[in-house]
């Protein structure tokens, strides 16, 4: 049903751009750049009350922020794609609110956030927005896209205040999103020439420039990578990318956790690196 329904939108856009190409570049980049919002169930929210909550305005959109804690070290928690803050539960509960006071937000078109729409650069304007609203980060800790955006972030401004960070199976192509999208679509080349077309357009960049491992070869911070050998969603072969091109990282490869990587083995190693002073406090 869902294989139609996606076939069923790719002929549609494949015959508007046979009269109306902007049209078509316009609609199927939105859809391209467009998540299923996940619900927040009530079991969910009861946790997530348990924050300190509140928002800000960017660019036309609310995004709904989250604060546990109240310790000197910031931390910074990014989800990945049709996610929301919940997905860190295990995480901020075994982190000490005495040491770190624990941020994290809903990116756009996610959880409690606005919009409808999250692409990569988006995603790394509301990172660096938000990092500049409280301060130097001890450690951001990403998953997914999420990790993606993080690493984005660093390439565009090195300055970022942030000492160390931790990627979970991370993304590594946009191009490969791209050319997924235009199968799954079965989207001819005019039109999937349109919408590429288009992406360059409002990102001054093509879908194959923005690579992870590209980005994380100019990281200057301390890494931990974590991704699983069997991630269907997103390929192993990308963090072994990005760990050969970022030379302050360290790369631990699970089997059978999927791409969610949910057990207490990573959160623990997660923890067990966020705690590790980095090289600047130690000569401290």
């Amino acid at each position: 049903m869902k294989k139609m329904i996606l076939r069923s939108i790719g002929l549609y856009l494949n015959s508007l751009a046979l009269i109306a190409p902007r049209k078509t570049a316009r609609l199927g980049f939105d859809l391209f750049c467009y998540p299923f919002r996940v619900p927040i169930n009530a079991k969910q929210k009861v946790f997530l009350n348990t924050a300190v909550q509140s928002s800000f305005a960017f660019n036309g959109l609310m995004i709904q922020t989250y604060r546990w804690g109240s310790g000197p070290k910031n931390i910074l928690l990014l989800h990945g794609w049709q996610s929301h803050t919940y997905r860190w539960k295990k995480y901020i509960e075994s982190l000490s609110k005495e040491e770190y006071s624990i941020y994290a937000f809903d990116a756009p078109g996610h959880g409690l956030s606005s919009g409808k729409f999250l692409s990569v650069p988006l995603y790394s304007e509301v990172i660096e927005n938000f990092i500049g609203r409280i301060g130097t980060i001890e450690t951001i800790i990403s998953h997914s896209i999420g990790s993606f955006s993080a690493l984005y972030t660093f390439y565009r401004n090195p300055e970022i205040p942030s000492n160390n960070l931790v990627t979970l199976a991370s993304a590594g192509e946009a191009q490969e999103f791209f050319d997924f999208y235009k199968k799954s679509l079965a989207l001819s080349t005019k039109s999937a020439g349109l919408i590429a077309n288009r992406f360059e357009e409002l990102f001054q960049k093509a879908p194959r420039d923005f690579s992870a491992p590209f980005f994380a070869s100019s990281m200057k911070v301390r890494g931990l990578i974590i991704h699983d050998e069997a991630d269907d969603d997103t390929s192993v072969i990308h963090s072994l990318r990005i760990h050969a091109a970022w030379k302050n990282s360290r790369l631990i490869t699970t089997k059978g956790l999927g791409h969610n990587l949910k057990s207490d083995e990573v959160v623990n190693e997660v923890i067990k690196f966020v705690n590790q002073p980095s090289l600047h406090q130690s000569a401290a």
